[in-house]
Formats: structure tokens, sequence, C-alpha cells
């Protein structure tokens, strides 16, 4: 048997020569047949079971009719189709057209183009915004929906987020505060799944605060329509928001629901703006509030009873502040001059300040929420040269987005889920990739539809018929 012998190895030729041809990979025979209809999304069927569920027809039509050509309905569920499979441009919907399992899983009568339906958005965009935000609702109501609370409380939270537009031209893009040309858009979100409840496209440049009361009394009903009357709602806002009307509208919103007989509180971060950190840490000292952490580390809570007016009102709203001074850093450095730090928190509730501290913490979960918006539904980047028809598609995208988070909340987090790491939460991403782009054959025979998703798949078969059998039930009548 011949050697090769180099660099000291001797290497049987014949076994390396056997080796290698073993790594080969295999040549496989591509072939296209027009008898089978395979789908690559077969979770679009419970999108139009979903819109089926929020009644989209019953709430669209009537108020936007047309006297001849495609529903508007229609051009509703395609672009809420697309949103659902992450693609957010118009021109996605064109090699769907000729897809019968796009058509039938969606309940359309017609297939719009791309140029139909940008041309209908720019024409009723307006007017489409408030009816999908009663699309979400009714999806939510009708399919009891699961909200939960966080330490005994429905959370509502609310922020702004930036979409980058940059290098584009179009309408009210400008500069936003993360110093990239965008939108601004406002989002609130209920409960500890996350729930949309409000998504709203705003200029980049325009101030968190500035319009958000007109937000919150669009926001306010849906919380009370949505919440049992038996809950505690808790709406939580960071220092962008904290101004005096805000402040005033809320305790006014408290006040309303006490009256009902139901509970409602608000925390809002202190914006501390030019406040003399000195005074307060002399502030705190002398009211002994101070306690040492750690060697140069000292925290102090204070909770005061401060008055703000606005418009000749004056009301008494209680700050919990939190005084930080170090004068030896985390590594055992001492400090040639004290390092203050002053957070803040206005809220209604009457519990420790701790525990208010330790419930706005949880607001931080909502950025999350938008992540998945921009990402997970590609909206980060929106597709028209016009404003009123990116609002809409943002409202659009709520809606799908609910969709997609009420697929995953149902179908992969209970027992029938498929074998992942336990959660309370799928996001958007996991729900496009267990249920939305599961691949089946789509099969049209006497009147039936049947999705055959093939051998070894039988626990997101489960998961895909218990979904229907719930969907079904919410549409029912």
């Amino acid at each position: 048997m011949p050697y090769i012998k180099h660099n000291h190895l001797i290497i049987c030729e014949n076994v390396a020569s056997s080796r290698f041809t073993q790594l080969i990979m295999p040549r496989f025979e591509v072939r296209q047949t027009g008898k089978l209809n395979l789908t690559s999304y077969s979770g679009l069927a419970l999108i139009g079971q979903c819109c089926q569920a929020a009644q989209v027809e019953a709430v669209i039509d009537p108020r936007l009719p047309v006297s001849q050509g495609m529903r508007t309905s229609d051009v509703v569920k395609s672009m809420v189709g697309l949103l659902s499979l992450g693609k957010s441009d118009f021109e996605a919907i064109e090699p769907f057209r000729e897809d019968r399992f796009f058509k039938e899983a969606l309940g359309l009568t017609k297939i719009p183009s791309s140029a139909w339906m940008r041309q209908r958005l720019d024409a009723r965009g307006a007017e489409l915004r408030e009816l999908t935000d009663e699309l979400s609702l009714r999806l939510l109501e009708r399919t009891e929906a699961p909200i939960t609370a966080h330490q005994g409380y429905v959370c509502c939270d609310i922020d702004t987020f930036v979409m980058d537009n940059s290098d584009t031209k179009k309408e009210d893009v400008s500069r936003t505060y993360q110093g990239v040309d965008g939108y601004t858009p406002i989002a609130a979100y209920l409960g500890n799944e996350g729930w949309s409840i409000g998504l709203e496209l705003r200029a980049g440049s325009q101030h968190t605060a500035f319009e958000t009361d007109y937000f919150l009394a669009r926001v306010f009903p849906r919380i009370e329509r949505l919440v049992p009357a038996d809950a505690k709602v808790l709406l939580r806002q960071d220092s962008g928001f904290d101004g005096a009307h805000l402040l005033f509208l809320q305790a006014e919103e408290k006040a309303r629901w006490t009256a009902m007989g139901r509970s409602f509180d608000f925390i809002t971060k202190w914006n501390p703006r030019k406040q003399d950190k000195d005074a307060w840490v002399a502030r705190t000292d002398a009211a002994g509030a101070f306690v040492e952490v750690r060697p140069g580390k000292r925290v102090g809570l204070l909770s005061l009873n401060v008055e703000r007016a606005w418009r000749k009102q004056k009301r008494h709203f209680r700050l919990v502040v939190q005084v930080t001074e170090r004068t030896i850093d985390k590594k055992g450095q001492r400090l040639l001059m004290p390092e203050i730090e002053l957070q803040g928190w206005w809220t209604s509730l009457d519990v420790p300040a701790q525990d208010v501290i330790d419930l706005y913490k949880h607001h931080g979960t909502h950025e999350q929420f938008h992540s998945e918006i921009k990402t997970d539904l590609d909206l980060e980047r929106l597709p028209s040269g016009k404003f009123d028809t990116n609002d809409a598609i943002v409202h659009l995208a709520s809606f799908a987005y609910n969709c997609l988070r009420l697929l995953g909340q149902l179908g992969l987090t209970g027992e029938i889920a498929p074998i992942r790491h336990p959660a309370k939460r799928r996001r958007l991403k996991t729900v496009l990739q267990e249920i939305m782009y599961r691949a089946a054959k789509f099969v049209a025979h006497a009147r039936r539809l049947v999705l055959d998703f093939g051998r070894g798949f039988a626990s997101h078969v489960q998961v895909f018929v218990a979904l229907q059998n719930r969907l079904l039930k919410a549409a029912s009548p």
C-alpha cells in the first residue's frame, strides 16, 4: 500500500482519499410539477380567522363603501396579511395576486395590485385610522384575550419611539431625539402581554408631551372597555410626559374611575430639569432619610406632597424622590467631588416609596414591543411619501401585531405548545417562525379547503387546530 511521507506525518493515501470522498455532498434532482399547490405561509389562514373574529367587513365596509370596484375591507385584509408576514411595502402584494391560498386564507373577493392598494390607502387613509383601532378592540374582546397583571396591577405603558427614515423626502420626516431623520410614533401597550391599544404616527421633531392629552383621551375608554371592572389599572410613563396638564388629566381620570367604583392610578417619571442637587442632598440629610448601602454610597427616599398649577387651577401630587450620593465608586476609587443622582416619580399610589419604584422598573419591558414592531413587522421605514397613508399603515400594523401576539399567547405558551423554553410571552419573530411560515400542501377539492402539513409535525398541527377552533368560536355570531 503506497504511503506519502510529509513533515514527519505518514498518511495512508487510500484512507485519505476515501475520507475525502465521504465529504462530497449529494446532488439533488430538482423538479417542478403543476399538480402540487404548496404554501410556505400556512399561518395566514389563522390571520384570516382573526380578521373574521374582529368583524373586518362589518366595521370597514359600511363606513367606507364603494360604488364599484374592490371593497375597502379587501384592501385592509390584504395589507394586514402582508404585515403579518413581515412585509410592509406595497409591491410585496404582487407575488400573491395569482396565489389562491392567499385569497382563500384571508377571505378576499379580489386581491389588489400594489398600485390599487397604494391609491386606496392614499384616498381613505385618514378615515381608516379610527376604524382599525376598533378592529383591535373587537379582536381582544371576542377572543377573550388574556390580559394579565403585574404585582396586582394591569399596567398600561405609554411611550414614543423612533422610526429611522433617513435620506427620504417623506412628508413630516424630521430630526428626532435620537439624532436621525424619521418619525416618532406614540404607542400604548396593555398588560404583561403588551397588547397594542394605541399606535399613532407623529412627525419626527414633535415633542413627546405635545398633543399627548388627545392620545390619552382616546386610550382611556379602550382601557375601560378591555380591563375587567374589578381589576386595578396602573398607567406608566417616562419623564418625557412630565407636564402639569398631563398630571391634571390623569388625576381627573382617576376621579372618574373612582366615581364608577373602579381603580385607576398612574406613575410618571419626574424630570428634574434644573434642580439644585446639593440642596436635595441637604434636604434628605435633614429628613434623616439617607441609608448607606455600601461604603461611599448612600441612598435616600423622600415622599413629598407638591403643588402643581395648570390654567389657574392648583392640585397637590405625590412625588417620590430618590437621592443617591457617591463619594467612592464601585471599584473603590475615592471621588474628588461627590457624585449626586436625582430620580423621581409622580404618582397617585398610596403605597411605600420603594414599591412605587419597583412598579415603575417593569415599565422598561415595553422597549421590546417597540423593537418587534420595527423589526419583526419590518416597519422601520414606512412605504409611502404621504403622512396620512403611513399613519393608516401604522394603525393596520397595530392590528396585525395584536393578531400575531394572540396566536403566540394562545398557541405557543400553553400545554399544547411545541417544546421550547418556558416563557410568559413569545415575541413576534417566534410566532412568524413557528406558525406563520409553516409549510403545507394546499388542496381545494369538493368545496373543501385542506392544509396538509405532512409527517413529523404533530405538535404544530395540534396548535393550528386549537387556534382555529378558538378563533372560529369567537367569529360565530
